[in-house]
């Protein structure tokens, strides 16, 4: 055996478990607490009042002068909730049928290309790595991928859908409790998107340990089959969350500029107006595209990098020599994460009580802050615990002996790259910052000048990022070789909790917002769903920041671990085979935005065609005596996006197939590096781009400062300007960019799966 850890194994096997438990208890504690928020008219206050009183939820009453508490407005809520709800539901249901059958087929091609490497025998073979050693026939590396790909795929799902229900339980919920105030609106949002965050973190978790238990009981002593086989739960995550992703944007987006283009420029009427056919379908757009999307592909990243670093790990010394303790390490790491995300969301629920719409940005940023100097101690106190002060990491084909405390910074230098790109994203799409200003500013002169000034503002928020993904992988590379990278993906996302519920808290507010202007309430509470909004959208920016940061991560980890099981030592750009391959991966991201641009561009036709149509034909619509026909804008944009999504899809998921069985691992590993050069610019580009432009225009709208003044109100040309930019920008932040960082991962991972194929049959075209 190997150096005895000061961690001993068995507390390993009871540490995971029980942090994914407290990280599931937590979010259903957070989801109680939003789900005391009534949606039914408050006759009630009178029954609880001395239990009302303490919980602060008997001030309500306050307010009634304004007639805000009337009994129409509450019922109004929760009818529009009910509407949003239904259409989010039923979408995913649509989605997940197709998504389904796709699984399926998919499931048995692992099975078939897998298990032909040694032609289906049940004969034990020799181990890949250490041919002295006897191990586990490719038959069963087989049946246990397609296992946990299909683990993978249905933990994905569900961690989407259930973000999705916890989000349309909360919107109303948001909406009502603005009345009250600021500060209670944004918390009930806010533990909403907790509710999310740990239910995700923990799930993924949970299931990644029970898989690895329960393989563990066929493989036996044979470490590197096993750790091999679990790569296909990164498989399943990210293949479902790149249809949800996709599939979700086309029908937010399509929804979103449909809406926009009708309502606001050509009929002068506000966003959210119930008299808008497309209103529904944009607000149900919010729920299956940031949350359900958001949901699938973080927890895609977290899936991956922990099969990164396992795989890697189990033919290091901890694999070899079979110590449970540093080989589960990634799992401990996310384990920390989620106790650290506790207290930290703590903080912004219960230590400090928001009194004003200006405190809103800064207790989200405190957030980040907050989690990643404690996520700091807890990985030093993790890695001094779990691993042996020296041990050996497979380094392309030798051992490369690592000190622990090399280990430490790793993890630390990814979450710390994780923070800064979190800032840089805020400073490009926040309308508190000169950036977003100066693109408000240019509106004077009409659209075009605002579009200029918006990509150059994208292209330009590239920059630190990349300098920050750079450093952390040269960093993360020369002290731990390909596992340094992976855990440095990982301690990015070992604050997931965090940065979900952040990300979440964006949708949710924006739908709040929604259902206020629906429900027809007061000016004041429009307000406050706008400044939670306006927040919200920062938020959503750093969370793509972040996804796709870590996508990058992920994806070189995921690249070193296919060329180690592929066997090939190292990638020579030179060689003609590798450069061709290079080239035309670098290809693939601008090919897959321009079909989900296309997409969206067809899909938004339609709809602005029905909106016109509705706006046209049925008589006092535009007065409010008449009610809009919501449900055929929702049909548009289901079987838009259930249409559209399947080339992208396809484009994604047989490239690397093709690629492989063609012409063999060395193309193949230059088209994954590539994909992620050019991939991770685009998206950086095209997520900020967008922000910019939908926060420019709310500046305008809000009207803040002097300079927001001179060119408001809404309505006026610059406005228009504005909500223009706004809406060429919608596709580039809610489909192309944040799908992009899923093409990244998910060709990497499929790669590495179907590594040992490739590695025995692939290449057909240079054999002949």
């Amino acid at each position: 055996m190997g150096v005895v850890t000061i961690l001993p194994d068995l507390g390993t096997q009871i540490f995971i478990p029980v942090c994914a438990v407290v990280g599931i208890v937590f979010s259903l504690v957070q989801w109680y607490y939003v789900s005391q928020v009534k949606l039914s008219p408050g006759r009630d206050s009178t029954h609880n009042n001395s239990a009302a009183a303490k919980n602060g939820y008997s001030d309500y009453l306050i307010e009634e002068e304004e007639g805000v508490n009337d009994h129409n407005v509450v019922i109004k809520c929760a009818e529009i909730q009910n509407a949003i709800s239904e259409g989010a539901t039923s979408f995913l249901f649509t989605e997940y049928k197709y998504v389904g059958i796709f699984m399926v087929l998919f499931a048995v091609l692992i099975f078939v290309f897998l298990g032909s490497v040694e032609g289906f025998s049940t004969e034990p073979q020799a181990c890949t790595y250490d041919k002295t050693k006897i191990c586990k026939p490719a038959l069963a590396t087989a049946i246990f991928s397609t296992i946990s790909f299909l683990l993978g795929a249905v933990t994905s799902v569900v961690s989407g859908f259930l973000g999705m229900k916890i989000a349309t339980y909360a919107n109303a919920r948001t909406t009502l409790e603005a009345r009250k105030g600021v500060g209670k609106a944004f918390i009930t949002a806010f533990r909403s998107g907790a509710v999310m965050g740990f239910l995700l973190a923990a799930n993924g978790l949970l299931v990644l340990f029970i898989a690895i238990n329960v393989f563990k009981l066929y493989y036996g002593e044979d470490w590197g089959g096993l750790f091999e086989s679990i790569t296909g739960y990164g498989l399943g995550g990210s293949s479902m969350a790149l249809f949800g992703r996709v599939g979700g944007g086309i029908y937010t987006k399509a929804a979103d500029v449909g809406a926009d283009l009708v309502g606001k420029v050509e009929r002068n009427i506000p966003e959210d107006d119930p008299r808008n056919p497309a209103v529904i379908a944009d607000n149900v757009g919010d729920n299956v595209g940031d949350i359900a999307g958001m949901g699938s592909d973080l927890f895609g990243s977290y899936a991956e990098s922990s099969c990164a670093a396992l795989v890697v790990a189990s033919i290091s010394s901890f694999g070899n020599n079979h110590e449970l303790t540093p080989m589960l390490y990634p799992l401990i790491v996310s384990s920390v994460g989620i106790l650290v995300c506790l207290i930290t969301t703590l903080f912004a629920t219960d230590f400090f009580e928001i009194k004003a719409v200006k405190e809103i940005e800064p207790a989200l940023k405190k957030q980040l802050i907050i989690s990643t100097v404690l996520m700091t101690f807890g990985i030093a106190i993790v890695t001094w615990v779990a691993v042996p002060s020296t041990f050996t990491i497979f380094n392309f084909g030798t051992q490369k002996v690592v000190q622990n405390w090399k280990l430490f910074l790793c993890v630390a230098v990814g979450l710390w790259a994780g923070l800064i790109i979190g800032f840089v994203t805020e400073y490009y799409t926040s309308n508190a910052y000169s950036p977003v200003q100066d693109v408000a500013d240019s509106c004077r002169t009409g659209a075009a000048t605002n579009v200029i000034f918006g990509l150059a503002l994208g292209y330009k928020s590239v920059i630190i990022p990349i300098f920050a993904i750079a450093v952390s992988i040269f960093v993360s590379f020369t002290f731990a070789a390909m596992y340094g990278i992976a855990v440095a993906a990982l301690g990015m996302l070992s604050t997931i909790a965090t940065g979900l519920a952040i990300d979440a808290y964006g949708p949710i507010s924006d739908n709040a917002g929604g259902i206020a202007e629906m429900a027809g309430m007061s000016h004041r509470i429009r307000e406050r769903t706008d400044a939670l909004d306006a927040a919200g959208n920062t938020t959503a920016a750093i969370g793509k920041g972040f996804a796709i940061g870590s996508a990058a991560l992920v994806s070189l980890a995921l690249f070193g671990a296919f060329v180690s099981r592929a066997g090939v030592t190292s990638v020579d750009v030179l060689t003609p085979k590798v450069f061709i391959g290079l080239i035309v991966g670098a290809m693939l991201p601008y090919w897959f935005s321009a079909m989900t641009m296309k997409s969206v561009g067809s899909a938004a036709l339609k709809m602005v065609e029905e909106v016109r149509r509705q706006f046209n034909t049925i008589p006092g619509l535009m007065e409010g005596t008449a009610k809009p026909d919501y449900a055929t804008c929702v049909k548009i944009s289901t079987d838009a996006s259930i249409k559209e999504m399947i080339p992208p899809g396809a484009l994604v998921m047989l490239t690397p197939l093709i690629v492989g069985i063609l012409f063999g691992v060395e193309t193949l590993s230059g088209v994954l590096a590539g994909s992620l050069v050019s991939g991770v610019q685009i998206a950086i580009s095209a997520s900020n781009t967008g922000g910019a432009w939908d926060n420019a225009k709310k500046y305008i709208e809000a009207g803040a400062s002097e300079h927001a003044r001179t060119l408001g109100p809404k309505g006026s040309d610059p406005h228009k300007a504005a909500v223009i930019g706004d809406t060429i920008g919608d596709p580039l932040k809610d489909t192309s960019g944040p799908s992009l960082n899923i093409l990244i991962k998910l060709m990497a991972v499929e790669s590495l799966v179907f590594a040992p194929f490739f590695a025995t049959h692939g290449g057909l075209l240079f054999r002949l």
